[in-house]
């Protein structure tokens, strides 16, 4: 598994102290306010001094950036946490880390295809897998249809309801 995993992307400057907006890759801007530290893909640490969310991004003002100008310097770049900096409750999981993974009936070992996005619906998440021949399935993150999430071998166990891929 990967340490570091996408958060957001620098978009734009806002105001005239340096700050930068971010448009969130995760559940919401919220969540990136959450973090002291982000990283570049580098690797290199990234020092939040403040954040706050403004209209679905975060603002972030980051230690050494001070104008406008050294701001627009970091447009396009993307920002990483760190996954040990979280700690997800049971049955949570990172979408980076679901996708890939290969998804088989629980009761008959069959093989569906592979986990290829994870879709926001409102009520639950949704997961798109595609099988060998690229064709897409859709299964709902409940758990009347998922049974196991195994990461360390790559396999997700479900339970198809009935009709769900007629």
């Amino acid at each position: 598994m990967k340490k570091y995993l996408e958060i957001g992307k620098i978009v734009s400057v806002f105001g005239i102290k340096g700050e930068v907006k971010v448009e969130p890759w995760c559940d919401s801007p919220a969540f990136i306010c959450e973090f002291d530290t982000l990283y570049y893909k580098s690797g290199t640490p990234v020092e939040i001094e403040r954040s706050r969310v403004h209209k679905n991004q975060a603002l972030l003002k980051i230690k050494g950036v001070e104008t406008p100008e050294q701001g627009k310097l970091l447009r396009g770049r993307v920002l990483y946490m760190d996954r040990d900096d979280v700690e997800l409750d049971e049955g949570t999981y990172f979408r980076q880390d679901l996708i890939g993974l290969t998804v088989k009936d629980s009761k008959t070992d069959e093989e569906y295809g592979k986990i290829s996005d994870v879709l926001e619906t409102g009520a639950n998440d949704v997961y798109e897998i595609a099988d060998c021949n690229s064709e897409k399935k859709y299964i709902p993150a409940i758990p009347d249809v998922i049974d196991s999430v195994d990461l360390e071998n790559g396999v997700m166990l479900i339970t198809p309801l009935e009709g769900l891929f007629d």
